[in-house]
């Protein structure tokens, strides 16, 4: 039974450093820049390219949530478009729905709208450097 345990905590363990892994490599592109790094922390797509929704498809829904008054859900796929326009560089469409995340929620506050600019700049380093075809 202990060698049971003992693997699933190897197993954990494992994960938990992958996962490290992943964020020191933001963290490392980022430097000393600590807002920037702080604006996308939480709300950029390690791998984008994994999200089967496009910016469009992610809005539409996030609209119709919206209309619904599922203003959770609207919030998701606000949040979610936000991301995938950080991957294509598109700084309007990060401000627009993060603005919308925002306003669905307001107690929620997204850093990248302090200086979204900055910020995809620096995503878009990230995804050069570190997502291959």
């Amino acid at each position: 039974m202990l060698g049971l345990l003992d693997r699933f905590r190897k197993k954990k363990k494992e994960e938990e450093e992958t996962e490290v892994e992943t964020i020191s490599e933001l963290e490392q592109l980022c430097g000393d820049d600590k807002e920037t790094y702080e604006a996308l922390f939480n709300i950029i797509f390690l791998d984008p390219r994994k999200i089967e929704a496009s910016v469009k498809e992610a809005a539409k829904k996030a609209r119709n949530f919206e209309k619904s008054k599922d203003s959770l859900r609207a919030k998701l796929w606000y949040q979610i478009a936000g991301g995938l326009a950080i991957y294509k560089g598109d700084v309007e469409n990060v401000k627009k729905y993060f603005s919308k995340c925002e306003e669905l929620a307001p107690g929620t506050k997204y850093s990248i709208l302090k200086n979204p600019e900055k910020a995809v700049a620096k995503a878009q380093e990230y995804y050069k450097k570190y997502l291959k075809d």
